[in-house]
Parts: structure tokens; sequence; C-alpha cells
């Protein structure tokens, strides 16, 4: 952890207590800053604040008075919350500085940074780094950090120079830097989200794009080929441009080609041996191992971790099987994109759980996607525009559920043997759960459930 002063007497208002919001007021008051954490929420656990309070950390929950603002000098802001909040509009209008826990975090590592942005891949793809840059590893150790769960904040008291930080950053994130400068970044792909967020797609756009805004030549800048845009988008970089593309569009960085991965001239592994389905993880793959071949990893580590790695949590990760049916979760698939690229990597009968939150679309796009798609279960706001887009593709079942847990053994007694059941919702969790984790982590406890009752009945 380098050692830095800037922040010393500094008087620090840190909005939002989550993960971030915590471990960043604990490291800020350990750099000599007067630190006042404020939530709109109270958190269930009083061990949160009595930890922060121990410290002599003022913590002000259930309100956001504009009286904070009065002697700030500095707000790090929970990447969440937007900026329309009042008091961090507020803010700007006094033009206090905002950053996010990333920049926070930046400041004091002294490893190496990776940083890995995009609309789907990033959990998967930083995953995957990391375990390819752990892999046979002599000195130090990459550490996974940011959106994926991780506060980078934690990450980087503890990296050493020996170390490499894989951080995942979101597009909330990254409106929130200034300094941050990964060595290595990547872009998985953009597509349309978050625009309630960002007022458009525009926006959206310029902030992924600010994870290249402080790279220059001695840096790489890993991107996407597959979509003219995102090739134009790699222009703005100062870095240098490695791409990667499952269409075999470019040989000068990673690319799939007659089935097989490569590394410019150099045939890594067939495409089918990676462990975890679908084409979208084909590209996850293509990008990890972009940065694992810039990072000087051997051929035969990366080559290991593919065929061995299964998914990570809630990302079409295989749950088990139950009288020769497979279960998939997919909760993170809270876009159309997401759900494409995983009703595209199964050739088997599909069993499709999806709804969700309303943003406002139809669903239509994805009926070229429904093709194996022998029945569907929907629920949630959008169940009826769901059961909807099913009609139009020929579905002839199709049942409306309250909820992926009620699902669960619905679609158990609509499938046979051999069928895939699939929670991949195309939509956001926020109308019936407070994220996509909790959703899917009902579906599992669900399956469990029904795995004892079958159990039971033999």
């Amino acid at each position: 952890m380098k050692e830095i002063t800037n922040y010393k007497n500094m008087r620090i208002l840190v909005i939002g207590l989550g993960k971030s919001g915590f471990n960043a007021a604990k490291l800020l008051h350990k750099l000599g800053a007067q630190v006042t954490v404020n939530d709109l929420k109270t958190p269930k656990d009083d061990k949160i604040v009595t930890d922060l309070e121990d410290k002599g950390i003022q913590v002000i929950t259930g309100s956001h008075p504009l009286s904070l603002l009065d002697k700030t000098e500095l707000i790090v802001k929970n990447p969440g919350i937007p900026y329309s909040n009042v008091l961090v509009s507020a803010a700007i209008k006094q033009k206090i500085q905002i950053i996010t826990e990333p920049e926070l975090a930046y400041e004091i590592l002294e490893a190496q940074m990776i940083g890995i942005t995009g609309t789907n891949g990033k959990t998967t793809t930083t995953t995957m780094i990391s375990l390819m840059l752990n892999q046979d590893r002599q000195k130090g150790h990459a550490y996974v950090a940011g959106n994926i769960g991780v506060p980078a904040s934690k990450v980087a008291q503890k990296a050493t120079s020996d170390d490499v930080m894989v951080s995942e950053l979101s597009s909330f994130q990254l409106l929130g830097i200034t300094k941050l400068h990964p060595h290595i970044a990547v872009l998985t792909n953009i597509y349309e989200a978050h625009t309630d967020y960002h007022g458009s797609r525009e926006n959206y756009i310029k902030a992924k794009m600010r994870i290249t805004m402080n790279q220059d030549e001695n840096d790489f800048f890993v991107v996407n080929w597959d979509s003219e845009e995102w090739q134009n988008l790699s222009k703005q970089s100062h870095a240098k441009v490695i791409p990667f593309s499952r269409q075999d569009k470019i040989e000068t960085g990673a690319y799939e080609k007659n089935g097989f991965l490569y590394y410019r001239d150099e045939k890594i592994m067939a495409a089918e041996d990676i462990k975890v389905p679908g084409s979208h993880n084909v590209e996850n793959a293509l990008a990890a191992l972009t940065v694992a071949k810039l990072m000087g990893q051997t051929t035969e580590s990366i080559v290991e971790v593919l065929k061995t790695f299964s998914g990570v949590r809630h990302r079409t990760q295989y749950v088990t099987t139950v009288n020769n049916r497979k279960f998939y979760n997919d909760s993170k698939a809270t876009n159309m994109e997401a759900t494409e690229k995983a009703l595209s990597g199964f050739k088997s009968p599909i069993v499709l759980l999806a709804g969700g939150l309303d943003r406002g679309f139809t669903f239509e796009r994805l009926i070229p996607y429904f093709k194996n798609v022998s029945k569907m279960i929907v629920f949630g706001e959008t169940a009826d525009l769901m059961a909807e887009a099913g009609k139009k593709a020929g579905i002839s079942e199709i049942k409306h559920s309250k909820n992926v847990v009620s699902a669960v053994p619905l679609a158990y007694e609509m499938s046979h043997k051999g069928d895939i059941i699939l929670l991949s919702p195309a939509c956001a969790s926020w109308d019936q759960y407070p994220t996509f984790e909790v959703r899917g982590d009902m579906y599992i406890d669900a399956i469990e459930k029904l795995v004892k009752k079958v159990e039971e009945e033999k």
C-alpha cells in the first residue's frame, strides 16, 4: 500500500454504506481524513455502524441532510447512487469533487492494475483472467476486485508490487475516476443498458470509455472487434489496441477460426473444449487469454483454466441434474443480449424461465433465439410481454408463475428427460428481488428443495 498524505485532515463525506462505502470510509480514516458516512437507509446489521463509530467516524442514516455539505471537501459516492440524488446534485452545484471507491483504491495501489468493463461478460472475463494469472504463478498473486463484489479499496491495501489487481469496473464506477490508470484495459462489448441512469446510450458509452482515458502508448486496450462501433471506439484510446474476435475478423490478436482459438498465429485450443457453454463464453475466453498472453502466461496455463473453469455463480452457472434434466442459473442475464447468448449456448430442448422488471421494452428480438425453447415459464412485471414473444415464436406451452421459486417445480413437471431448464430472465430483478444475486440464490434454493422431494419419492 502506498503511503499518501493528500487526504490527511481532509473533510470527506462517504455517501452509501454498502461494501464499497464501508471499506472506503475505513481506508480514508487510516489515511488521516475526517470522515462522515451518510446513507438514506439504516443498515440491518448494527455492527457496521458500530465498527465505524468506534474508529471515530461519524455515521448519519435515515436521511440526506444538505448541511453535511457545509464543510465537505470531497465526496466518495456509492456507484449505484445516481447523480440526480438530492445530496449529490447539491454537491455538484457547489463544485465539490465527487469520486468513486476504485479511484481511491488506485491512489494507494502498489500492484499493477488490469481493468475490465463492458455490458456483458465482465465478471466471467475478470474471473478467467485472475485464474489464468494465478495458474502456476511463482511470485505474487492476482486478486479480483471492484464490481465483482470485492471492494477495490480493501484489495489495494494488501496487494504488493509483486501482485496484480484484476478489477471489474462498471459504468457507474468509471464516472467517478480521474487518475485511475490500468496497464491493461478490456472492453468486452457495449449494448443498450443503464440508460435510466446515464440518460442516453451516448452517455453510457462515454462512461465505459473512461477506462482507457489515462492510458498511454505503454499500455494495452483489449477490444471486442466484432462490431464496427467498438472498432471505432478503440480509436479514442492512446494505448496499443489489441483486438479479439469470435467472428474471425482479425488475426493480430485473439480469434476463433474453424472451431479453434488462436492468439496471433498460435493455435491455443478447440473452442468446444471450453468447459462453460455458449458463444459468449468463447468471447470471454478470447478476451481473457489475450490479457494472459500480454502478461506473459504460458499457453498450457491458459488451456488448463479454460478446460476446468465451470463458470461464475449466476452466469450460465450449471447447478445440478435432476432425473436427467440439467438446471442452469443465468440470473445475471438482466438484458436481452445476455439471454440471447445464453440460449445460443445450448442445443438440447430448453424450458426457459424469464421475466422481471419492466423497462418499457418488448421482447420480439428474442424470437430468433427461441428455436430450441420448447416451453416457457414467465413471471414478474414483463410476464405478459415475454409470453407474447413466446407465442409469436410458436412456443405452444407457456405458463405464468408467481416468481422463480414457484417456477422451479413447475419447470420440472413440464420438462422431459434430456431437457435444459434455464433461468435467463432478460430483465433486471428489482420488481421482485433486491439484486440478481438474490434472485439466483432463491432459484438455487428451490432446486435443492426439488432434489430432496424427487429423492424422497423414489
